[in-house]
């Protein structure tokens, strides 16, 4: 009878520890953009608002009086977007799953609507308009000789850049880690839960450590578990 060798049966490949370390690195680094993109962009949008988008003039008694209106003066939307985007940043990462992306697209909406706004009104004139009629008490009267600053499109671009840090919590936000709760106090032993009681295990399952009232390292660490060092066991 012949012998039968064995044929070796191939194995599906995995993800070795290089792929894998670059996809976490790729998650790190979108995290990285996403932080200063959005903080960036709510910075510029809040510091653009406040600064002159419109000049112009009112004719007031044969003469004329110079009138400006800044950003909160023309639209307030883009500076309250971008209180909204920068709270929604953070909340990014106090939230997981669904959670998470809906905060992520509260996030890029928050930066599109702050964008939109602000191009809209880079050519408005109401503010001024209004301003005119306050100034010489004209209801009818309107602004001359008006201009439009570029302030108006710098706050598009933190709007823009409050845009790309949604969408970067979109696409990679379920890789991010999230608010660790390894500082929160674990529950004392037997104060319930399974193999807890009195007398019984903690919820991880371990008795705590006896406790010898002549060595003073003891009752420092018994107080620092939360326990009584004084009570008898």
């Amino acid at each position: 009878m012949g012998c039968v060798s064995a044929v070796p049966v191939p194995q599906p490949r995995t993800a070795g520890p290089a792929a894998t370390a670059r996809s976490g690195g790729g998650g790190r680094r979108a995290l990285a953009a996403a932080l200063l993109l959005g903080a960036a962009g709510a910075a510029v949008a809040l510091i653009a608002s406040g600064q002159i988008w419109a000049e112009g003039t009112a004719a007031v008694g044969g003469g004329s009086v110079p009138l400006d209106a800044d950003g909160r003066d023309v639209t307030g939307v883009p500076a309250a977007l971008g209180i909204v985007g920068l709270a929604a940043l953070v909340a990014v990462f106090a939230v997981r799953g669904a959670g998470r992306v809906l905060v992520a697209a509260l996030l890029a909406l928050s930066g599109a609507g702050a964008a939109v706004a602000a191009f809209l009104g880079a050519s408005d004139s109401a503010a001024l308009d209004e301003k005119a009629a306050k100034t010489t008490g004209d209801s009818a009267a309107t602004v001359d000789a008006l201009t439009h600053t570029a302030w108006p499109y710098v706050t598009v671009v933190g709007g823009v850049l409050i845009l790309l840090a949604g969408a970067l919590a979109l696409l990679y936000g379920r890789r991010w880690p999230g608010m660790s709760g390894r500082y929160e106090r674990p529950a004392p032993a037997g104060a319930g839960g399974p193999g807890g009681g009195p007398g019984g295990r903690g919820r991880a399952g371990r008795t705590a450590p006896a406790v010898d009232p002549d060595r003073p390292e003891d009752l420092w660490k018994a107080l620092d578990r939360g326990e009584d060092p004084t009570r008898e066991s």
